[in-house]
């Protein structure tokens, strides 16, 4: 046991998967949740993978020594807020947002300072969500990023970083900034090009639905696969990491430009060169092992980044 008690603020796909990946190590003592849908606490309770649900957040912390933020962005200040005066000293406060700099601003001020804040984001997810969603592999062999403020305790980060690598997942460690625009090529800006490309498809009335459907190929069923994620979180995601984004945004129009340009013109070595040095990058995740070569177009329970 790592943990005796802990409290997850937000019962989806992240914070489900976290309890049955705590439960199948015997992690954790006792798991306490809270979500603002009583239909939610009934369907967390009865699926088995909490012993406790709470109606409000405040309550489900009372003495917890890990607490974990499964909110969208958007939504961690209010959460902070009311969970701040009811931390157990010395507790250790997590998230799993996809932003971090923007969760430091809007969490730390609420927090006391014997509360060791150690904002973090697990790399991995599916398109699925809410409590049925989560499975107890789903951070096996993913990356778990921290990213502890300077002050943070060393032994308090330790302690986390060994839980999160007993559920399954590889750690590292970096500043807040530099991960918002390490997540901003590796996933925000891939998602807003997946969502702008299913929604040309949809703008485009020369294809009819059902061609569209009936005629996919894998790319354009990966680009709805990321495009059918929790719209509510991605909206955060962009409005609280915009600037990374943004820069992205502008370095893939001028690229986006460049090509459109090959193609005109014809200039097919630009194009082999553009794509054969791109093929290398898909074949250095694979050799790290974030994904495999063998086809697997349906995606089935395959993490997503987010």
């Amino acid at each position: 046991m790592i943990y005796e008690r802990v409290a997850l603020i937000g019962l989806g796909l992240i914070a489900s998967s976290m309890a049955h990946a705590m439960r199948r190590g015997g992690l954790a003592g006792h798991i306490a949740g809270h979500a603002r849908s009583a239909e939610t606490r009934a369907i967390a309770l009865e699926l088995g993978f909490v012993d406790s649900v709470h109606a409000s957040a405040a309550e489900a912390v009372a003495g917890a020594d890990l607490v974990v933020l499964a909110v969208p962005v958007g939504a961690m200040e209010a959460v902070a807020a009311q969970i701040g005066p009811h931390l157990r000293p010395g507790a250790t406060v997590t998230d799993v947002g996809s932003v971090k700099q923007a969760v430091i601003d809007a969490v730390a001020p609420h927090l006391a300072p014997g509360v060791q804040f150690i904002p973090g984001h697990p790399i991995a997810g599916t398109e699925h969500s809410g409590p049925h969603s989560g499975f107890a592999t789903l951070f096996d062999n993913r990356w778990w990023l921290l990213t502890p403020l300077p002050e943070t305790d060393l032994q308090a980060v330790s302690r986390l970083r060994t839980l999160c690598e007993a559920m399954g997942a590889n750690v590292d460690e970096m500043d807040a900034a530099h991960h918002d625009l390490v997540l901003a090529v590796t996933s925000h800006t891939p998602h807003l090009i997946a969502y702008t490309m299913v929604g040309v498809a949809d703008d485009l009335r020369r294809v009819t639905d059902s061609e569209v459907i009936k005629y996919s190929a894998a790319g354009f069923r990966d680009f709805t696969r990321i495009a059918a994620s929790d719209p509510v979180m991605w909206r955060d995601v962009f409005l609280t990491n915009r600037e990374a984004t943004l820069e992205l945004l502008g370095r893939f129009t001028e690229e986006l430009f460049a090509l459109q340009r090959a193609i005109r013109t014809g200039d097919g070595p630009l194009l082999h060169e553009y794509f054969t040095r791109t093929r290398a990058i898909r074949r250095g995740i694979i050799e790290a092992g974030q994904d495999t070569d063998a086809p697997d177009f349906g995606r089935i329970n395959r993490g997503q980044t987010g």
